[in-house]
């Protein structure tokens, strides 16, 4: 009787059990179900929002292809509003000298510094850097202090401070509405570390307060001195291994990039006799002992004691990875260590996508040809058909040859006053040296620069099929295939670049533009520079949602930030938005700081396409696809691009996803309406600009 009643109960918990997972099935497929509804309804907003804009956008726009607007009201902002790229004013710093700088510290009692370092931890931003840069952006801190109810911060002011309140209290206002107050242990006024930048908000003392306070001079040069000296040491014992003496320097550089530090304790075993390993450790400090047991006694034997600069674990790195001895720690150990597995991916050198091959005969008598025609004509010999585009530096208009209406180009304008306010004289000569040896398909063509007193020009192909950022705008994101094309064409621009030590630092769909095939090529090369293969540069620059977290932190950087910011890219035109994206530039780079692995991914995205993003977008700019030894082949050959035709795009005779309607070498109707432009700068007095542009 028992046995039965206990059997029963068995059943009916079985049967319970059964009808819970059932219950749960049942409740996951629902929320399966509703995401994918919520999915369906975030597209028909945003295709209903697209429409609205297009119709907003249509009765604004010109009457007819490639004729000028009569007197249009300016049309309302879309809801899709391009985004500005940010550059620092260059660095005053030489990375040369910089292991010679001394940095100036200020005494503080054992509490300040405490309460500083703690405010710096706990800062979204501040805590991403390493330990001994806090400790020296700590000790490099000064004291000021401010009487109650004087302003910290002005909203609208330049800014290049950052703050620690160690006693007090603030407000902080924007427009004069109270935002919040903030309390002693608290950082503020971060972004005007990273670059110069206005005040968003206003900060005000509401008692007599106490700060701590560095500038971005001096934040810039403890971050760039300590990664640089770091780098160079690691470089330094990477050198004294005689199996890495025959690498060229860049990949030695990217070698110290990966290495990762790990601390041991005395008596901590580094290897284990017999044990298997495939990681190569460098002595940084400290120092170990080599012991082998006797096969008969087992006895320990000291074979030799190591230190600093010494090596040990190399035929790991050969795929030998049985360790024949022992390695134990001598009081405290710091090592450099990598795996077999990072080191047969960084082996093999920088891969030079196009081979440097030279170009054809037929090719240069073309560019020799285009060179004499181009070098005979002037400003006066084009007439304006309209404006094509604006960014933060410059207008883009539609210009006809006047000898020949079928020939239009589009010539992009700079105002000089602009350009020397916010010190970028030096991008500007470096695009123009860029794109006038840029010879390839993906990357607009310069052919030409002028000036006057007030204007810098040049004269460009003009590229009629629209930007890539309209269509993303009007379609609200694209599929795979769509994704996939303008990927592979941004790919070849990037493999050409970076062939040549050229890194393009500004990478999103409004620097993406369409010829009348459909096409895409690169354009906007203000931020793009030739900094050299295995080279890093310190400049920050880019767009905020698409800048790489090394670019944030001040670490230096190099090609990898473009294929960090590929990974964004593509993110952005299968989804319609970027993966990180906040309301203030600060916000959005602490965020960045976090990671991809912290985004969710919209079911629209494929598991192939997400991997790929993901791989692209590590933290690690040495682990990022693209930026090992076989270059962005990797990328080429990721499964996400199974079969797509390569050639074929290269030869430009696959279809684009889209072909846009062109009637002719003045139609402008790819393009949205922009307003003329009523600001007349002053004449500048040519100081500081190179005679040749």
């Amino acid at each position: 009787m028992a046995a039965s009643k206990c059997g029963g109960t068995l059943r009916d918990l079985q049967l319970a059990l059964q009808l819970k997972i059932e219950e749960l099935r049942q409740r996951d497929a629902l929320i399966d179900e509703l995401e994918l509804e919520l999915d369906t309804k975030d597209d028909l907003i945003r295709q209903l929002q697209v429409e609205l804009d297009r119709h907003r956008s249509a009765s604004q726009h010109a009457p007819g292809a490639g004729a000028a607007p009569h007197s249009p009201a300016p049309p309302e902002e879309p809801q899709r509003t391009k985004r500005q790229a940010i550059s620092a004013e260059p660095s005053a710093l030489d990375p040369s000298q910089l292991t010679d700088v001394t940095l100036t510290s200020y005494c503080k009692s054992n509490e300040s510094r405490e309460l500083i370092q703690r405010a710096l931890m706990d800062n979204d931003f501040m805590k991403h850097l390493e330990q001994g840069q806090i400790l020296t952006i700590m000790d490099c801190m000064h004291p000021t202090s401010v009487a109650k109810s004087c302003c910290v911060i002005q909203e609208g002011d330049d800014g290049s401070t950052v703050y620690v309140l160690e006693e007090g209290m603030v407000e902080v206002t924007k427009q004069g509405k109270k935002l919040c107050t903030i309390s002693h242990g608290k950082v503020f006024g971060e972004l005007a570390i990273l670059y110069n930048c206005t005040r968003t908000a206003t900060v005000t003392a509401l008692t007599d307060i106490k700060l701590w306070a560095i500038d971005r001079q001096g934040f810039q040069t403890i971050m760039m001195r300590t990664g640089l000296i770091k780098h160079s040491q690691y470089t330094d014992f990477l050198r004294s291994v005689p199996s890495f003496q025959s690498l060229p320097e860049d990949v030695l550089s990217k070698l110290a990039d990966v290495l990762e530090e790990t601390h041991y304790s005395d008596g901590d075993y580094i290897i284990r006799q017999g044990a298997t390993g495939d990681t190569f450790f460098i002595i940084s400090e400290g120092q170990v002992k080599v012991t082998q047991q006797n096969a008969a006694s087992e006895e320990q034997i000291n074979l030799k004691a190591l230190s600093k600069g010494d090596w040990f674990g190399e035929q790991a790195l050969k795929g030998e990875d049985v360790r024949t001895a022992s390695v134990t720690a001598v009081g405290d150990v710091t090592c450099l260590v990598i795996d077999r597995e990072s080191f047969k991916q960084l082996i093999g050198g920088l891969e030079d996508v196009n081979n440097k091959q030279s170009d054809s005969d037929e090719l240069k008598a073309i560019l020799e040809a285009e060179a004499i025609f181009f070098s005979s004509v002037s400003l006066s010999d084009f007439s304006i058909i309209c404006t094509l585009g604006m960014g933060g530096f410059s207008r883009v208009e539609l210009v006809q040859l006047k000898s020949d209406p079928l020939r239009s180009f589009a010539l992009k304008v700079l105002k000089k006053r602009h350009i020397l306010d916010t010190s970028q004289q030096g991008h500007i000569l470096s695009e123009r040296c860029i794109m006038m040896e840029a010879h390839n398909p993906f990357i607009i063509r310069l052919y030409r620069t002028f000036r006057d007193p007030k204007y810098l020009y040049m004269l460009l192909e003009a590229c009629l099929g629209g930007e890539l950022w309209s269509l993303l705008r009007d379609r609200g994101s694209f599929d795979d295939g769509t994704t996939r094309f303008y990927t592979g064409c941004v790919i070849e621009a990037l493999a050409f670049l970076h062939s040549r030590g050229i890194i393009y630092r500004d990478l999103k769909p409004e620097n993406i533009i369409l010829d009348g095939r459909g096409y895409a090529k690169l354009v906007d090369f203000g931020f793009a520079k030739k900094v050299g293969l295995g080279k890093k540069t310190w400049t920050f620059c880019g767009t905020p949602e698409y800048v790489a977290p090394e670019i944030i932190l001040n670490k230096g950087h190099d090609s990898s930030a473009d294929c960090w910011s590929l990974g964004i890219l593509v993110f952005e035109l299968l989804s319609g938005s970027p993966p990180f994206s906040e309301s203030d530039p600060m916000k959005t780079y602490n965020v960045i700081l976090r990671g991809i692995d912290m985004v969710e991914f919209p079911k629209k995205i494929t598991k192939s396409a997400a991997n790929l993003i993901k791989r692209l977008c590590r933290d690690n700019p040495s682990e990022r696809l693209g930026n090992q030894k076989n270059g962005l082949k990797d990328i080429q050959k990721h499964k996400w691009f199974e079969g797509f035709n390569w050639e074929g795009l290269r030869q430009g005779t696959i279809d684009s996803p889209y072909t846009p309607t062109v009637a002719g070498p003045l139609d402008n109707g790819n393009f949205d309406y922009f307003p003329e432009d009523t600001d007349d700068p002053p004449p500048d007095d040519e100081t500081g600009w190179d005679l040749e542009f």
